[in-house]
C-alpha cells in the first residue's frame, strides 16, 4: 500500500444513526453498512449540532460550529464563510478532490474546494442554476420529468419510481462516482465525495426495494408521556397530523426501502474500487447530515434534538483502519468534527480555523451544544455523559433523558427529584453557551425564556415544495418556504 491513503466519503440526508442493522434494528436491511461497521469503527454517540440541511453541510466542510459559520436556521442564500474547507485542504495537500451528488451550498455551483462537482440538487431552479443531474435526463430522453410521480420533497406520502431505474437520483450518483474512481489521477491520492439526496422525501423508492419490506414488520414508532398542548409542541407535531395511519406505515416503508436502495448501491461503489485496486488504500466513511423524526414522538422531518433527528451515523471502515476493525466508539462527536477526524486519518494537517477535534485522537469533547431555529421555534441541546438537554425558550420548557436507561426518549426526567443536580449542571452549560438574541432568554443566571403567543396553524398552498413539470425551465420563484 502507497504511504498515502485515500478517502471516499459517502454522505445521505435524512439517514438516523438507529436506523442500521449493526444499532441493533432488525426491521432494516442494511448489510453493506452492518459489514462496513463491523469491519470498521461505528460512533454511537455522533450528534448533528444543527440538524437541518444546510447549517449541518457547512459544519461538515468547514469543521465551525454554527455560532462561528453563522447559519442555525436554513440561510439558503448565505455563502460559505471564508476559511479553508475539507476539500480545499485536502487538495493543498496534494489530492485530486472531486464530488458527485448533493452540495447544498449557495451559489448552487460553487465548488467549495473541489476541483469539480458533478451536481444534483432536487430541482432548485429558483436558485439559479440547472443541476448536472437535470442536464443528463435532458440529454437521455427524461427532459423535465423526474418530479412526475407527483411526490412532494418535504412530505411523506409515497409512490414508487416512474422512470427507468437508471434515472432514479440514487443510481445516478453511484454510477457517476463509479465513472469518476476509474479515472482517477494516478499520480495523487484522492478525495472523492459521494452525496446521496436519499432517503430525505420525496418517497419514491425503486419497486424492487419497495417489495423488500412489509408494512406491519417495521416497528412502530416512539411514544411518550411528555406530549402537551404547549405552543412549541404544537408547532412541532403540525406537519406529521395531516397523515392517516396507512400514509404513515407506508412511508416507513418507503423511506426504510430507500435507505436500503443506498445500501446496496455503496456496494458497487466497493466492487469499482476493488477493481480499480484502490481498496486497499482507501477509508470508506459514511454518515448522514441528520436524520428524520419519521413519526416518532408524533413528528417527522428534522429541526429537532430527539434522538432520531440530530443522532446521525458515523462509520469508518476500510484496511487503512483494520486495525480498529469492530470497534464501537461511545465517546461525543459532532458534524465539526467531521474535517479534523478525515485529515487526522491522512496525515494532514488540520487549519487553525477548525473548532471540531479529531475523533481518532486522544481528546474528547466534554459535552455537546446543539441549536437549531430562532423566535418560538428555537431549540437549543446539551449532550452530557448519558444525559440529554432540550430546552425551548418558547414557554421556558425544559426536557431531560437518561438516555442510558431511557434510548428512546419516552420520560422527560427534568421535574424528577432524582435528576434535579443533573439538571441543574446541564442548564448552566447551556446559559454559558448561549449568545446573541438568545441571551434575553436568561434573567438573574436562570432560565427563564419568553411566553407564547397563541398558536396559530399555517396554510400553505405549493405543499411544501411540491416540484412540478420542469420542462421549459421554470420561472418566476421567489424565495418562498422551506426547501430543505
Amino acid at each position: 500500500m502507497s504511504d498515502r491513503k485515500n478517502v471516499l466519503m459517502i454522505c445521505t440526508d435524512h439517514w438516523s444513526g438507529s436506523l442500521l442493522g449493526c444499532a441493533g434494528r432488525k426491521d432494516i436491511m442494511t448489510p453493506t453498512l452492518d459489514y462496513l461497521a463491523n469491519n470498521g469503527i461505528r460512533y454511537e454517540n455522533f450528534y448533528s449540532e444543527c440538524p437541518v440541511c444546510i447549517p449541518a453541510r457547512r459544519s461538515m466542510m468547514t469543521g465551525l460550529t454554527p455560532k462561528t459559520h453563522g447559519d442555525r436556521a436554513y440561510a439558503d442564500r448565505m455563502p460559505m464563510p471564508d476559511v479553508p474547507t475539507l476539500a480545499e485542504t485536502f487538495r493543498e495537500n496534494g489530492y485530486q478532490t472531486m464530488a458527485v451528488g448533493k452540495l447544498h451550498v449557495y451559489p448552487q455551483r460553487n465548488r467549495i474546494g473541489f476541483e469539480d462537482v458533478i451536481l444534483t440538487e432536487e430541482g432548485r431552479y429558483e436558485m439559479g442554476a440547472v443541476d448536472d443531474y437535470q442536464i443528463w435526463l435532458g440529454e437521455h430522453g427524461y427532459l423535465g420529468q423526474e418530479f412526475l410521480h407527483g411526490m412532494g420533497n418535504n412530505t411523506y406520502y409515497t409512490r414508487t419510481w416512474h422512470l427507468d431505474e437508471q434515472a432514479h437520483p440514487t443510481n445516478w450518483v453511484t454510477k457517476q462516482m463509479m465513472a469518476q474512481i476509474k479515472r482517477k489521477d494516478p499520480t495523487r491520492p484522492f478525495f472523492f465525495y459521494c452525496s446521496y439526496q436519499f432517503p430525505h422525501p420525496p418517497l419514491v423508492p425503486l419497486s424492487t426495494f419497495w417489495d423488500m419490506y412489509n408494512e406491519d414488520e417495521i416497528e412502530e414508532p416512539s411514544g411518550q408521556d411528555w406530549l402537551d398542548d404547549s405552543y412549541i409542541f404544537k408547532a412541532m407535531c403540525e406537519a406529521e397530523r395531516i397523515y392517516t395511519e396507512k400514509e404513515k406505515k407506508r412511508a416507513r416503508r418507503a423511506f426504510f426501502a430507500q435507505c436500503t436502495h443506498i445500501d446496496y448501491e455503496i456496494r458497487l461503489l466497493i466492487g469499482t474500487l476493488r477493481e480499480s485496486n484502490l481498496l486497499d488504500d482507501t477509508i470508506i466513511v459514511f454518515t448522514s447530515d441528520h436524520g428524520d423524526m419519521l413519526f416518532n414522538h408524533e413528528m417527522v422531518a428534522k429541526r429537532a434534538f430527539y434522538e432520531e433527528a440530530t443522532c446521525i451515523p458515523l462509520i469508518i471502515s476500510g484496511k487503512p483502519v483494520v486495525s480498529k476493525r469492530g470497534t464501537v466508539e461511545k465517546k461525543l462527536g459532532q458534524m465539526a468534527d467531521l474535517m479534523p477526524t478525515l485529515l487526522d486519518l491522512c496525515g494532514l494537517p488540520i487549519p487553525q480555523t477548525v473548532e471540531g477535534i479529531s475523533l481518532v485522537s486522544e481528546k474528547e469533547h466534554p459535552y455537546i451544544y446543539g441549536e437549531v431555529n430562532e423566535n418560538e421555534k428555537a431549540a437549543r441541546m446539551i449532550r452530557w455523559k448519558q444525559y440529554k438537554l432540550i430546552y425551548y425558550p418558547c414557554g421556558n420548557i425544559r426536557q431531560l433523558f437518561d438516555l442510558e436507561k431511557d434510548p428512546k426518549e419516552t420520560h422527560n426526567c427534568a421535574a424528577d427529584l432524582a435528576y434535579q443536580e443533573t439538571r441543574k449542571t446541564m442548564e448552566q452549560m447551556l446559559i454559558e453557551n448561549l449568545y446573541g438574541n438568545d441571551l434575553a432568554w436568561i434573567t438573574d443566571g436562570e432560565l427563564t425564556g419568553f411566553a407564547p403567543g397563541e398558536y396559530h396553524s399555517k396554510a400553505d398552498y405549493g405543499l411544501y415544495n411540491q416540484r412540478g413539470y420542469h420542462w421549459p425551465t421554470p420561472g418566476g420563484y421567489s424565495n418562498q418556504g422551506n426547501n430543505a
